[in-house]
């Protein structure tokens, strides 16, 4: 399969949004090792995403619930943005800045279960569709519905995703594995031209085998491409952005490829079949995804119908990501790499994407060069991270993701190894009390240099649990029921 020459991507400089000036010697104004300073905060990371409760949230500068002020007024938008998944990460970060400035959002939302499904219901300009974007034909059917196929008995919930269009003018839409990713993507975008959405965009990803025959098709990945092209085949006036990997997917929770496991010794290790030198797209996801759509909306399709634009704002190998970790937690922080290794059961389109991630990454590969580029085509890649910071140049990197953010969102999971030692008590560093949790679904990383333990299948003893079909998700002290993938 050829695909087309993405367009090149100019440079932005008149932007809506503007960065508030960092000064990485003080927060909000105070130098950190002032008085005022250490007696707003107790702790050594001081940035909180989720609880008013937290200690940590005293000195928080741009958190999921806030955001950073317009640096000059702009008039208010009188649009609609239609948006699927909305309690994920990209559709939640968008949400966020276009309701601050004056949009309204039409919003589809698979529960109400979990802080961020709560802040975007109980927003004043979003209107809420509670319900899955598929149908199951028996109301007791629990069967795993991850696996990007025809399932007989699960149809588009077309019925829902009408009523999310109607009055819509624009469009963010970051499908996901449940129910059929391709067909439910292709509804959407048949009753977005329907109801002549004047500009569409879509979070793409590649299918590997479309550039290169000799490599795997990641399943998930593979869905959003062909997605792109019905999108492109119906004449949508659309852009396609691929993310970056997101520094959100650091957890010290046993989940698989990003697993930042902390050690006996208060270290952390993080374990990966990606070649330690050769680099890779960044993006935090939470934080940039929404200044970024905003812009695209701004200049409009007449500027970016049909391109393909290359969303990551930094470019780090494996070594660099662990470097950026340990600068900014102020602990030892080592790359291993090694094989993915599931040791519980996690759901079955997932499964099939690590089996694909395995073989695109092979973690015994000695050459760096020889590591395909994320986005599968090199040209795309090239543009990191000028083309985002094209878009939005106040992005959040890797350090101070790690430095603000990571404790936050360990916080918000029951974790307590960020707090000073001598306020643990007994407790020590805490390093598997996590374990403990209800976390029935996430995956683990092996803890050493074991052989890779193979990538399960699903059983017909799994059919009927539904906690399959919830995917992976974060739960905690602080967070009721979260995604993680989206």
């Amino acid at each position: 399969m050829e695909m087309a020459a993405p367009q090149p991507i100019p440079i932005r400089t008149d932007l809506v949004f503007r960065p508030a000036p960092v000064d990485h010697a003080t927060t909000n104004g105070s130098p950190r090792n002032s008085a005022a300073y250490q007696s707003q905060s107790r702790h050594k990371h001081t940035r909180s995403s989720y609880s008013e409760s937290s200690p940590l949230t005293a000195v928080s500068r741009n958190n999921s619930l806030s955001f950073r002020p317009l640096k000059r007024a702009a008039p208010t938008p009188d649009k609609t943005i239609a948006v699927i998944n909305a309690s994920g990460r990209q559709a939640a970060s968008l949400i966020r800045i276009a309701t601050a400035i004056g949009y309204k959002v039409r919003a589809q939302l698979r529960n109400l279960e979990g802080v961020i499904a709560t802040e975007v219901s109980t927003n004043p300009n979003v209107t809420c569709f509670v319900g899955e974007l598929y149908l199951r034909k028996k109301a007791n059917d629990n069967r795993d519905v991850t696996v990007n196929t025809h399932i007989p008995g699960i149809s588009v919930n077309h019925e829902l995703i009408t009523q999310l269009f109607s009055g819509a003018h624009l469009a963010f839409i970051n499908t996901t594995f449940y129910g059929n990713e391709q067909a439910i993507g292709e509804a959407i975008a048949d009753v977005a031209k329907k109801a002549q959405v004047q500009h569409f965009i879509y979070s793409s990803l590649p299918d590997h085998a479309a550039y290169n025959p000799e490599w795997p098709s990641p399943p998930l990945w593979a869905a959003k491409h062909k997605i792109e092209e019905y999108i492109r085949k119906i004449d949508l006036p659309a852009t396609f952005v691929y993310t970056g990997i997101y520094n959100n997917n650091f957890t010290s929770l046993l989940y698989p490829m990003f697993c930042m496991e902390l050690q006996k010794d208060g270290s952390f290790e993080w374990q990966a079949p990606f070649h330690p030198d050769a680099k890779l797209p960044w993006l935090d996801a939470e934080h940039d995804v929404g200044p970024a759509i905003i812009q695209l909306f701004k200049d409009g399709p007449k500027k970016w119908n049909g391109k393909r634009i290359a969303l990551a704002y930094e470019y780090l190998t494996p070594m660099e990501v662990c470097e950026a970790f340990e600068r900014g937690l102020n602990r030892p922080v080592i790359y291993k790499r090694g094989p993915i290794e599931v040791r519980v059961k996690i759901p079955e389109g997932y499964a099939e994407q690590l089996k694909a991630l395995d073989k695109l990454f092979p973690w015994q590969n000695p050459d760096a060069k020889k590591q395909p580029p994320y986005f599968g085509d090199i040209e795309i890649e090239r543009t990191v991270p000028e083309g985002a910071l094209g878009l939005w140049e106040g992005p959040r990197g890797m350090e101070e993701y790690a430095s603000e953010i990571f404790p936050m969102e360990e916080e918000a999971n029951g974790m307590t190894w960020m707090f000073d030692d001598e306020e643990q008590g007994d407790e020590g560093v805490n390093h598997h009390n996590h374990h403990n949790h209800n976390h029935h679904n996430s995956t683990a990383e092996p803890d050493n240099g074991t052989a890779t333990a193979p990538i399960p299948e699903a059983s017909d003893e799994d059919d009927d649990d539904s906690s399959v079909d919830e995917g992976l998700v974060m739960r905690g002290l602080r967070r009721d029921e979260e995604a993680w993938l989206a």
